[in-house]
């Protein structure tokens, strides 16, 4: 089981921008009032100053305020919202995940990953290992709707490839020559978690899982 750190330096920035612009308003604020108090008891009775003038500056002020105050609650709800999905994604280690993808991994002689095309019809597959080299290539019957490919790890070369991840690509037609869109979807046991991205990353082995992607979860018994 593993978790990767992750970087909390936008919200302490974050944090840390709204705190010294409250500081820095309040601070022109003080000096606002302290010079308005000193014009107002200097000021010729004869000539007396423009109180609307000050009044916009007053309502200024008070709208700038209120601005750093909805940035801070809102800095405070953001905070809270990732340490929430932190810990969901720690809740998913050990449960078993179905998610968009195409790479899995082939171990025991065996790599599965689940296949759907809107028609019935035939493909070509491709499978590569993790260095991008084609390991295989051949030609499979599809049905319209969901299916699982089982690959047993003999290469083209008939012989039987390594455990590792290898990834799966799909041109698939239909009976009428019609090209066709073929998704793939893989299943695992979650060992870990990577927060260092902007989501949470799911790990299976050295497959990485955005946490988005997961369409379905077992949970382990």
């Amino acid at each position: 089981m593993a978790v990767s750190g992750t970087s909390n330096s936008s919200s302490t920035s974050n944090n840390t921008s709204t705190i010294s612009g409250g500081a820095s308003i309040a601070n022109n604020f003080d000096q606002f009032l302290t010079l308005l108090t000193t014009q107002l008891k200097n000021q010729s009775p004869l000539d007396p100053l423009d109180t609307n003038q000050f009044t916009a500056q007053l309502v200024q002020f008070a709208g700038v305020e209120q601005q750093l105050k909805t940035n801070e609650t809102l800095s405070s709800l953001l905070s809270l919202n990732a340490a929430g999905t932190a810990t969901s994604a720690v809740g998913f280690i050990g449960s078993t995940v179905t998610a968009d993808g195409a790479t899995t991994r082939l171990e025991n002689n065996k790599a599965e990953w689940q296949v759907n095309v809107p028609r019935g019809g035939s493909a070509t597959i491709t499978i590569k290992d993790s260095k991008g080299s084609v390991v295989q290539t051949l030609t499979k019957s599809l049905v319209a709707g969901d299916q699982t490919y089982t690959w047993d790890g003999t290469t083209s070369t008939a012989q039987k490839a390594p455990a590792g991840e290898y990834t799966v690509t799909i041109d698939a037609r239909d009976a009428a020559g019609a090209a066709m869109t073929a998704t793939t979807k893989i299943s695992g046991v979650v060992d870990g978690v990577d927060f260092t991205g902007s989501i949470p990353t799911l790990k299976i082995g050295a497959i990485s899982v955005p946490i988005d992607q997961v369409k379905s979860v077992v949970r382990a018994k």
